[in-house]
């Protein structure tokens, strides 16, 4: 992007969307993919901030209904098999177990919330709400003798936003992680945009549309960086997770009900340990520095250790992190009770030079909200095409089933172990190939820093999906940062920092003997 340098030669683009979470991505793959030149920003990596912390849920959201909130939960039950048909290799099903508890909700409005969830939008894939029996549940305390069970699904969270950035570059946008945009500003014909990198470094760009996906950002991007007013306001809600080692056997996870009407789930984690989660409490200050606090631990703990006989301390908690979810502001009371449906405000005077925000959303409706979105700014690009992104598969979707992906894969690399073989599978799908074309013996796969992680995947990684760092790699592009020794994880950021300093040697060494 060398032509960025100066604003009256940048180049021009049709669309300009600045944030790397999952709206922002969603929304620069659907215009790409409708024939818009396309340029996203983000100031640090892509889904470092709200879309790497939530709870990994594809779901409808059964305690929305409690606020009527049907439009959201029919939208969001409807797109469960939308995705789960896109991306199979990072979202799959997973049964959910209600333990009862008469007190809180009585077992007919149970029922009947389960009933809308099952019936309030077709349901192709995934099976029905059941009854089970506390035998099943040994892992339970003896009280609860009833639970309700139904389907949701898991999601690898920011490799859903990375996918979505790789195929946006596919078709063509280009994606600058580690740029925070300065500044955009109407002129007569087009947006001049000054972006700044992590070293200071400034570049131009022009425009002739903006989305403001920043997220928790959204409101401060306006005072900051674009010369536009708005009246909306979010409120930033913190959500925190703690990871623990597993609380039951078995694929299934648990929702529990909590005395404050609010609900935590349980959810199977890397094999040995269980996610639990989450909170919900008002935030202020910068997002980026959200971190769980010792109430919202004495929160989580006291939910499980109500619930299941296994007793967990604070010094079983083997990791934890906090997001900031920046959600349109309903006045509602509680945090809990804040909207998590979304509004796209669309700033264009004299219907030139729009400008389409982002407020509120939830992981689970991203396409929709970018459909939306992008339908949006429909009227000012005389070339886009049609939506698409219904019935296209995500980069390494295209395949019927993980087993046989893996069965195919096994064929093709027979040295591969099974349990590597199995998290490929689950992280990269059919870009496995790309990841292993290579290699034809398990020495080909380079040093081993730990936990199955190869230089192979290491320099797939930082080629093709962004990686900078080890923190990119260890907790978003795949999930080891559990596994690894502090020496494994100052070993690989080791690797990636000389990696990087030969790729910039190479690179500078190529325009100079350009240049003689």
């Amino acid at each position: 992007m060398d032509g960025l340098q100066r604003p009256e030669t940048s180049p021009l683009f049709d669309l300009f969307v600045v944030g790397g979470g999952i709206n922002g991505v969603g929304i620069a793959n659907d215009a790409a993919g409708r024939g818009l030149k396309v340029l996203l920003c983000e100031q640090r990596d892509l889904a470092s901030a709200t879309s790497s912390s939530s709870s990994k849920l594809i779901h409808g959201g059964l305690r929305y209904l409690e606020y009527y909130e049907f439009r959201l939960v029919k939208e969001a039950l409807r797109e469960r098999e939308v995705l789960l048909k896109k991306a199979p290799h990072i979202i799959w099903p997973l049964r959910f177990r209600l333990p009862h508890r008469p007190f809180l909700r009585p077992a007919w409005l149970i029922r009947l919330g389960l009933f809308l969830y099952d019936h309030l939008s077709s349901r192709r894939s995934l099976p029905a709400t059941a009854m089970l029996s506390a035998d099943t549940c040994p892992e339970l305390q003896p009280e609860f003798q009833k639970l309700f069970e139904y389907s949701d699904c898991w999601v690898d969270d920011a490799r859903l936003v990375v996918l979505n950035a790789m195929q946006a570059r596919q078709f063509g946008a280009e994606i600058l992680t580690h740029h925070r945009c300065v500044s955009a500003h109407r002129t007569d014909d087009c947006w001049q945009i000054t972006l700044e990198d992590a070293d200071g470094m400034r570049r131009h760009a022009r425009a002739k549309g903006i989305v403001n996906a920043a997220g928790p950002w959204v409101t401060e991007l306006f005072s900051t960086g674009l010369d536009v007013d708005t009246d909306k306001k979010i409120r930033l809600v913190q959500g925190s997770h703690i990871v623990v080692p597993k609380l039951h056997e078995g694929k299934h996870a648990y929702i529990l009900q909590n005395e404050d009407k609010r609900i935590v789930f349980v959810i199977p984690y890397q094999q040995d340990y269980s996610l639990v989660g989450t909170t919900d409490l008002d935030f202020q200050g910068d997002p980026h520095r959200a971190h769980i606090t010792d109430s919202e631990v004495d929160y989580l703990l006291g939910v499980i250790n109500g619930h299941f006989r296994q007793q967990t301390m604070t010094s079983d908690i083997k990791w934890s992190y906090a997001g900031v979810r920046p959600l349109l502001d309903n006045d509602a009371g509680s945090a809990s009770a804040v909207t998590r449906d979304y509004t796209l405000d669309l700033n264009a005077p004299e219907q030139k030079l729009p400008l389409v925000s982002v407020f509120g959303g939830k992981i689970t409706t991203y396409r929709k909200l970018s459909e939306a979105c992008v339908n949006k700014l429909a009227p000012f690009y005389e070339q886009m095409t049609a939506p698409w992104t219904a019935n296209a598969a995500l980069p390494g979707g295209n395949f019927s089933t993980p087993e046989a992906l893996s069965t195919t894969l096994e064929l093709h690399f027979p040295w591969l172990p099974a349990s590597l073989r199995q998290r490929y599978v689950t992280t990269y799908g059919t870009l496995s190939f790309e990841l292993l074309q290579d290699c034809n013996s398990l020495k080909d796969l380079g040093e081993h820093f730990g936990a199955g992680l190869y230089v192979a995947e290491v320099n797939y990684l930082m080629k093709y999906e962004w990686a900078m760092n080890s923190e990119d790699i260890l907790w978003r592009r795949t999930k080891l940062g559990l596994e690894l020794s502090l020496k494994q994880r100052e070993s690989l950021e080791y690797f990636m920092q000389q990696a990087q300093k030969l790729s910039e040697w190479l690179s500078l060494n190529d325009v100079q003997q350009f240049a003689s």
